[in-house]
């Protein structure tokens, strides 16, 4: 079972393009179960849907571990790809924390972007670089993955205030962000983590579009450089 990865933008799947063929499975069934869940809570106006979809997530990931999965691709992808990487179905579960501040909160200030980036992007980075061979906690990673997560909601945000304020946080976790190349198997992550950086420092008004020439010539220089 490979991971649906249409859901993904441009950007990641041309990251998982550079994933070491053995593991490349196994991001991708990381990074979709991401957009799934972050679907989820798309397409409902109410507060209680997107949060009972949210927990349909949590409760299928938790019984992961316990139990086979049902019939729905993306959690049968997780099941297969990363259940024997060591990666336990309540660490999955625990993906959607992050995603319900955003389903419950009716503003999103300094706590709640601290609270969505670090249960949604840190936490996903850390996982990620788990599944591509890290063995150790660093976290200069998680924090990479807290600055992505925060632009990634200022890139799909439409209120203008909301995508300023989760810039604003994004540049707050760069100040404490050690620039070093990034090791060759992690560089789909530092690949992100990079054109994160360069998002933050344009700006909402000077975002370019996902996916351009300027940009994946950039992600191409990363992946040699680490930098």
């Amino acid at each position: 079972m490979i991971a649906p990865t249409d859901r993904l933008d441009p950007e990641r799947r041309l990251a998982l393009a550079y994933a070491p063929p053995a593991r490349r499975d196994a991001l991708a069934a990381l990074w979709t179960l991401d957009a799934a869940i972050g679907a989820a809570i798309a397409g409902g106006s109410q507060p209680l849907v997107r949060l009972i979809k949210l927990a349909w997530w949590r409760e299928r990931l938790a019984e992961l571990d316990e139990a086979p999965p049902p019939a729905e691709p993306v959690l049968q992808a997780a099941a297969l790809k990363l259940l024997p990487l060591g990666i336990e179905g309540g660490r999955l579960a625990a993906l959607s924390d992050g995603w319900e501040v955003l389903a419950s909160a009716e503003t999103l200030g300094p706590e709640e972007f601290g609270a969505y980036a670090a249960h949604r992007g840190g936490l996903m980075f850390e996982l990620a670089a788990r599944v591509l061979g890290s063995g150790e906690n660093d976290p200069a990673i998680g924090l990479a993955g807290q600055n992505w997560a925060l632009v990634d909601l200022a890139r799909r945000s439409s209120n203008e205030a909301e995508a300023i304020g989760a810039l604003a946080a994004a540049a707050d976790r760069l100040a404490d962000d050690v620039r070093r190349p990034w090791p060759r198997h992690l560089r789909p992550l530092g690949m992100l983590a990079m054109l994160a950086r360069r998002d933050t420092a344009a700006g909402v008004a000077g975002f370019e579009r996902q996916g351009s020439p300027a940009r994946i010539l950039r992600m191409f220089r990363h992946r040699l450089t680490g930098r």
